[in-house]
């Protein structure tokens, strides 16, 4: 499941992943995602994974690639930083491994440092 966080600072788009993340999940979120960066200004993300996520679903990956890379081809140089917080050490790893492909700046922190992570991403 994927939800927009609503309580985030003024430019800071926020979402939360949990459960299993299908296809389905991600196309549905694609025009959310899209509103989300529409403005033309800096990006600026927290991705919150929670402690039951558990992964890609049917088709999940696919879709979740495509979204991801088909926002960092069109709008590559506005990304400024992304917050991944998440208590589960093989996103805390994954991320330490593949964060430098990632545009902009990336830092991890866990799921009881959400208001610093904010508080990053908004800086």
């Amino acid at each position: 499941m994927i939800e927009v966080l609503a309580d985030m600072p003024e430019g800071v788009a926020g979402i939360r992943v949990s459960g299993r993340v299908s296809g389905d999940d991600l196309k549905a979120f694609k025009p959310t995602m899209d509103d989300l960066l529409k403005s033309g200004q800096d990006i600026r993300i927290v991705e919150v994974i929670t402690s039951d996520y558990e992964g890609f679903g049917p088709g999940g990956l696919v879709e979740d690639l495509k979204l991801g890379l088909g926002t960092l081809f069109t709008r590559h140089a506005a990304f400024k930083r992304v917050a991944v917080v998440s208590d589960k050490e093989w996103v805390v790893h994954t991320m330490h491994l593949v964060g430098w492909l990632m545009p902009g700046d990336v830092a991890v922190f866990g799921l009881d440092e959400l208001d610093k992570a904010k508080q990053w991403a908004a800086g």
